[in-house]
């Protein structure tokens, strides 16, 4: 189902094209979204959408999702990470799955100059992470127009999903993450030769054998960590479950192959009265795809569906 979810041929006609809007996170760091805005945007809700490792606004999760919360009544904005979605120009920097202050100055940005007065947000894997992370941050302090965030497959234990991942039987996924980030990496030494071009990075990147063995050689050593273990710690979610004070809706798939079922038996979740976890037998990781045609893509349906519940304005499109 994982495969079938990444592969499925989809198209999206009821989304309408896309604007570019700019959010500068940092001095010297910009995030781009695309964006889809109903004709009085601050009579709607809104919904900010982040996608997973080397995802991006174009993944097709993120745009089935726009486009059912499009239909339903919301201004939505797919909001791409640092580097992804061909914005490597954007920044010098990395990014990496503790980075919830990005999200964070999305958040408050919309608030303070568009004047939004609901805004929900939905993250899929590393970005579901982040969002229980920004959550978690934010504790008592939540701005009221900050309604509640939904994850899917969140990696809210990152050592242990990256012990999955490595894995041989996840060999598949592994190389596929491993390729793409290799990639971007050696992009990334051709916009920022003075930062990453120097000490034999080339020659790290080829012994690099695993997503483990990148955080390890790049990852922690351009983005403040000490190694793979310290930034798997540092950014992991699950430190901050307790602090969440908004609706939270995480879901996942007991199958997921290398977001571990077991690492959402935890009792800062359990006992959270604002987090709600449902977790299906099957589903895959972040797919959910269902035999039902006209709801084929079961979590997406349920995003939706859950910030609708949170919305005093309920658009209905």
């Amino acid at each position: 189902m994982t495969i079938a979810g990444a592969f499925w041929r989809r198209r999206f006609p009821r989304l309408p094209e896309s604007e570019s809007r700019f959010f500068e996170v940092e001095p010297g760091t910009q995030l781009r979204a695309d964006t889809n805005w109903q004709a009085e945007p601050r009579r709607h809700p809104t919904l900010i959408l982040l996608h997973g490792l080397e995802g991006s606004s174009e993944s097709g999760y993120m745009l089935g999702t726009a486009e059912q919360a499009f239909i339903a009544g919301f201004n939505v904005l797919r909001l791409n990470q640092r580097n992804c979605g061909g914005t490597e120009n954007l920044t010098s920097t990395l990014y990496h799955s503790g980075r919830s202050a990005d999200f964070r100055a999305v958040v408050l940005e919309l608030i303070g100059r568009d004047r939004l007065t609901e805004i929900l947000v939905a993250g899929f894997s590393m970005g579901g992470n982040l969002l229980l992370k920004m959550m978690g941050e934010f504790g008592d302090s939540a701005p009221a127009e900050l309604r509640g965030i939904v994850a899917v497959a969140p990696c809210l234990d990152l050592a242990a999903c990256c012990n999955a991942l490595c894995a041989p039987r996840n060999f598949v996924y592994n190389r596929h993450f491993l390729t793409s980030l290799k990639r971007r990496m050696r992009y990334k030494m051709e916009l920022f030769p003075e930062i990453y071009s120097a000490n034999g990075l080339l020659g790290d990147l080829a012994r690099v054998r695993n997503v483990r063995d990148f955080d390890d050689a790049i990852t922690a050593r351009f983005c403040g960590f000490m190694g793979a273990a310290d930034y798997y710690e540092r950014s992991s979610a699950m430190h901050v479950l307790e602090r969440i004070r908004r609706p939270t809706l995480i879901l996942t798939a007991q199958d997921d192959p290398f977001v571990p079922y077991e690492t959402f038996d935890r009792s800062a979740l359990r006992e959270n009265p604002n987090i709600q976890l449902v977790a299906p037998k099957h589903g895959g990781h972040c797919a959910f795809i269902s035999g039902d045609s006209g709801e084929r893509f079961w979590a997406e349906a349920r995003i939706v569906e859950f910030c609708r519940e949170q919305s005093r304005l309920r658009g209905d499109g």
